[in-house]
C-alpha cells in the first residue's frame, strides 16, 4: 500500500483509501501488486534480464495493463523511492512555519523514514524495499540515471515549496534552490554511506536514520565553517 498522504493514481491521498469505491480500492491493489512484482523479480533475477512481460506475468494481468499504470519498466522499478519523495514533499508542505527551511526539511525526511519503518509489511513500500532498491539502483546505470532525473525534478518541486514558505521569489533569491539541492545531496551521500556501513546496513531504517541525522550536523559546518583546526 502506499505510503499515507502520498497521491495514488486515482488522484486520491493513499490514506483516504478506506472510503475509495471498489473500482478504485481494485487499481491501487493491482498498482501495489505489479511494484512488488517487479521488485522481486528485480532482486532475483536483476533488472536487465526483467522483462515487462514477466512483471505484468507475476500479477496475472495483461502488459496492457502494466501500462496503464506505468510508463515503462523505470517507472515500476522506482516507485517504492518515488512514493516515499512525495510522501516526504507532502510532510515539507504541512510542517509548521515557524520551522526554519532546514528544520522543516530534515523533520520531513525522518518522519518519511519512520513512517516506511511502521509500515513495514503492509505492502511494497516498506523500508525493507526502499533500501534494497537504493542498492540496486547505485549497481544500475540506467536506474541511477533515471533516478537522479527524478531528484533533479524533486528539487524544483522543493525549491517552490521553499520559497512559498518563507515569502522569496525562487527566480530572485538563490537560497531555496541551493538548499534543495545541498539537501538532496546530503540525502544520496547518506545513502551511500549506508550502503558501505556494515552496521548501518544491520541497523536497517534506525540506521539510515542516524545516518541523515549525522550528515545533516555536518551540513551548516560544510558550507560555512572551516575545515582545518
Amino acid at each position: 500500500m502506499a505510503l499515507p498522504l502520498t497521491p495514488s493514481r486515482t488522484g486520491q491521498p493513499a490514506s483516504d483509501c478506506r472510503v475509495l469505491g471498489l473500482r478504485e480500492r481494485k487499481k491501487q491493489r493491482t498498482r501495489d501488486s505489479l511494484v512488488a512484482a517487479a521488485h522481486d523479480l528485480f532482486l532475483r533475477q536483476g533488472y536487465a534480464r526483467t522483462t515487462v512481460d514477466e512483471i505484468a506475468a507475476g500479477v496475472d494481468v495483461s502488459q496492457r495493463t502494466f501500462f496503464r499504470y506505468f510508463a515503462n519498466k523505470e517507472e515500476v522499478a522506482l516507485a517504492v523511492l518515488a512514493d516515499a519523495e512525495d510522501y516526504f514533499v507532502e510532510c515539507l508542505r504541512r510542517r509548521p512555519a515557524e520551522e526554519t527551511p532546514l528544520q522543516a526539511m530534515r523533520a520531513s525526511i525522518t518522519r518519511t523514514w519512520q513512517v516506511m519503518s511502521r509500515d513495514e509489511g503492509s505492502g511494497p513500500g516498506g523500508v525493507q524495499a526502499a533500501l534494497e532498491l537504493i542498492d540496486l539502483i547505485e549497481s544500475t546505470p540506467v536506474l541511477l540515471a533515471a533516478h537522479l532525473r527524478r531528484t533533479i525534478e524533486q528539487e524544483g518541486v522543493v525549491t517552490a515549496i521553499l520559497a512559498e514558505r518563507e515569502g522569496l521569489d525562487p527566480a530572485a533569491d538563490v537560497r531555496p534552490r541551493v538548499l534543495a539541492a545541498a539537501f538532496g545531496a546530503v540525502i544520496r551521500v547518506s545513502h551511500l554511506s549506508w550502503t558501505a556501513d556494515t552496521a548501518a546496513h544491520a541497523a536497517g531504517p534506525d540506521g539510515m536514520i542516524a545516518i541523515i541525522e549525522r550528515h545533516l550536523d555536518q551540513l551548516g559546518p560544510a558550507l560555512a565553517g572551516p575545515w582545518r583546526g
